[in-house]
């Protein structure tokens, strides 16, 4: 690709056959939403400029794309306008006219509601319209018996003439099999000269986006097409049961993907990962497992059944078993999660650390062979490298008001059911008696026991 390229979305629309009162593109393939996966495509491209057309709950809509990317230098990208009233697409473009106007090189359109599309089915149209010096070009496919796509419309050499929608076509323009997905590559000036031609003047009284590629053959401009083998990978979701449909293809692809990169995953019809989730070789996972995000597992770890992950890191070695929940969470390397533990709000766990059934670690960090293996609630606490924390340990972080921190220094030995009210520290080589309420900071060394806790004596003389 040699000239810069522009994204236009199209994401106004509500899509009554959802039957939903949530915009169409706001529905959920996987973790995210239908809006969220068509960006992700689009920036892949590496655009000057993504520009959405909204709608339908605009505010809610805007508020999905930008929270799609977590490169902050992406989201500077997006640009918002909007569909008051849906007049059909070529309205929607139209309405576009002036972000348009700014940009320069390239401008690719296509849907909101075609999540599973690839980076290289654009690249292939953007590099086909620059090679032909098209005034536009555009994607075609091949379904038979068609469905409710416009029709592709050839003269007797075989060159495009025009694009028939369904409502319009003749008996037989309807049994055309080769059709349009909607995926369009256009020279700016000649899309804007076009779309001044417009006019509502078929079955739906609507702009059709579709009649540009006509206006400018007849302005004596030449318009490509770019067949495309998978007519699937374009579809547009229009019902739950095609999103259903979609999210089984997207989620199949992905898990096969995996397993050709050296992932065992040991039931791929109870498995649900999503597409951007990156997988080490020699990780073994296994059945009923939910991994979302933008998760990154490394290689030779092993993940167990009834697990969900979402936004993780975890490094080589690590094992998460039965029925965890971790989320926004990272572990290190050849940690132990589990079984029964959540780990929440940037919890970490340095390498070889290991956290054990029914305990919760909520924005706390334990460090490199700490231990806490049994029913335990560590909230907001740093705690260092090598230290125990006995069973039914709470760190008691709420006031009422406000949230306080924890700190545990290396090597503590923290005894069951020691509840330690925030904000405390605990010395490093301290140690607390089983039952204690600790309110003061613990002296290094120490030995602290009791209701509330009270120095027993040196640890270390």
């Amino acid at each position: 690709m040699n000239s810069p390229v522009n994204v236009l979305i199209l994401a106004a629309g509500l899509g009554t056959r959802m039957k939903s009162d949530q915009a169409k593109v706001l529905h959920r393939l996987g973790s995210r939403p239908l809006i969220a996966h068509v960006l992700r495509t689009a920036a892949a491209l590496n655009p000057e400029s993504i520009i959405v057309v909204v709608g339908h709950q605009a505010d809610k809509v805007e508020a999905a794309a930008r929270s799609a990317f977590a490169d902050p230098a992406m989201a500077e990208r997006l640009q918002f306008v909007t569909q008051d009233k849906q007049l059909g697409t070529g309205h929607a473009v139209k309405c576009a006219t002036e972000a348009i106007k700014k940009t320069r090189g390239n401008l690719v359109v296509f849907y909101g509601d075609t999540p599973a599309v690839k980076a290289s089915t654009l690249q292939n149209l953007i590099v086909a319209h620059e090679t032909g010096k098209h005034a536009a070009t555009l994607v075609t496919i091949k379904l038979d018996p068609p469905p409710a796509y416009g029709r592709i419309i050839r003269n007797e050499k075989g060159s495009f003439l025009k694009i028939v929608e369904q409502r319009d076509c003749s008996p037989e323009q309807a049994a055309i099999t080769e059709l349009n997905p909607g995926f369009y590559c256009f020279d700016v000036p000649a899309l804007l000269d076009a779309l001044e031609k417009l006019s509502p003047q078929n079955a739906q009284g609507e702009y059709y986006l579709t009649d540009v590629p006509q206006h400018m053959l007849a302005a004596g401009l030449t318009v490509g097409t770019v067949f495309h083998e998978d007519a699937h990978e374009l579809d547009g979701i229009n019902n739950r049961a095609e999103l259903a449909a979609m999210w089984k293809r997207v989620r199949l692809e992905t898990l096969n993907r995996l397993m050709v990169e050296g992932v065992s995953v040991v039931d791929p019809d109870s498995t649900y990962i999503d597409a951007s989730v990156q997988i080490g070789r020699d990780t073994v996972i296994h059945p009923q497992v939910i991994i979302e995000g933008d998760s990154r597992i490394g290689a030779n770890c092993e993940i167990h059944s009834w697990t969900r992950l979402v936004n993780v890191d975890i490094g080589d070695g690590c094992k998460v078993l039965n029925s965890c929940v971790l989320v926004d969470t990272k572990l290190t390397a050849n940690n132990s999660v589990g079984p029964f533990a959540h780990l929440r709000m940037h919890a970490e766990l340095a390498e070889e650390a290991v956290v054990g059934n029914f305990v919760e670690v909520k924005k706390s960090r334990l460090g490199r062979k700490t231990k806490s293996m049994h029913l335990t609630y560590l909230g907001d606490a740093t705690i260092g490298d090598r230290v125990n924390i006995g069973a039914a340990t709470v760190t008691c972080n709420y006031d009422g008001k406000q949230k306080h921190p924890t700190i545990i220094e290396d090597d503590v030995k923290i005894g069951s059911d020691t509840m330690l009210v925030a904000p405390v520290k605990v010395g490093r080589g301290a140690m607390t008696g089983a039952g204690s309420v600790v309110t003061k900071d613990v002296p290094e060394d120490t030995l602290v026991a009791g209701v509330p806790a009270q120095i027993k004596r040196k640890l270390k003389q």
